[in-house]
């Protein structure tokens, strides 16, 4: 499996977030709760160049909840401040907040302590495509501040979010790498929805999720589709499902595509369970 996806304007991205840190008080950093290892930009601690943090684990809805506890304890060791989000429903925003203003005061007072009057701290949103930075800012601004989409790269240009007197938002496109040098993090990035759809195949990515599943979540499937104990391997229990959907083709072929699709939507929906693919080291 190769898999490269490097639209033009994020590499122009990139030279924006360092050209406006000079801006901000401090980054939130936002990942894929599912993905932590996977959804960060590799060279993300380079860009940055020391910013105070804040890591927030965004979709925790959707992630194990153990793993997601595992994964605040390493980036705490790290000295890195982590909070698990689901933005779409509001859950752990206002830690969010608290960790925010916290990293970002030793610089507000900086600035008091130069005679000038208190402002709002000014915060920076990075993270990868899809990993639900818009639907945040929304959530934070309480209104639609900024779009949202469940697409990669809908978010092009830069835009300032005022949120009350306390707290100024940054929001940019997301930031990938040129090169996914692992197969391994491009299927996790694929399966997750951080890759346009249209650079893999959905029956490829399809299989190794079935087989994820099938080591590390024994019966998840049949729970879900009621096709029983399928002998054989992946590929048998794909069309297993196909026939339980009834995604036939003319002559009486499973469409094997039409039920890739599927899997791969209800995974990423939680419909068949709250998963994550990474493990601190």
């Amino acid at each position: 499996m190769d898999i490269q996806w490097y639209p033009g304007h994020m590499a122009k991205t990139r030279k924006q977030i360092q050209k406006n840190l000079k801006l901000v008080d401090v980054v939130i950093e936002l990942l894929d709760a599912r993905i932590p290892a996977s959804s960060r930009n590799p060279v993300i601690n380079d860009v940055l160049q020391g910013k105070p943090r804040v890591v927030v684990l965004n979709k925790a809805d959707l992630a194990d909840p153990e793993k997601t506890t595992l994964w605040l304890k390493h980036f705490g060791k790290l000295g890195l401040p982590g909070v698990a989000v689901d933005s779409q429903r509001g859950v752990g925003v206002k830690q969010m907040l608290n960790q925010t203003s916290n990293q970002a005061s030793p610089a507000i007072q900086k600035y008091v302590d130069k005679g000038r009057r208190p402002r709002a701290a000014r915060c920076m949103v990075v993270g990868i495509p899809n990993v639900g930075k818009s639907m945040l800012i929304n959530r934070l601004a309480g209104r639609s501040a900024t779009r949202t989409g469940n697409r990669p790269g809908v978010t092009r240009g830069e835009q300032w979010i005022k949120l009350g007197d306390s707290l100024e938002l940054l929001d940019t496109p997301g930031v990938l790498w040129p090169k996914f040098e692992d197969p391994e993090v491009a299927f996790k990035l694929a399966v997750t929805g951080a890759i346009k759809e249209q650079i893999y195949d959905p029956y490829e990515i399809c299989i190794r999720l079935v087989n994820w599943l099938v080591k590390t979540a024994p019966g998840v499937l049949d729970d879900r589709y009621g096709i029983g104990n399928i002998p054989g391997g992946a590929n048998e229990i794909v069309l297993a499902i196909g026939a339980k959907r009834g995604f036939f083709l003319s002559g009486g072929k499973i469409d094997d595509y039409k039920t890739a699709v599927l899997i791969i939507k209800e995974f990423r929906e939680g419909r068949l369970g709250q998963h994550t693919l990474d493990l601190p080291e």
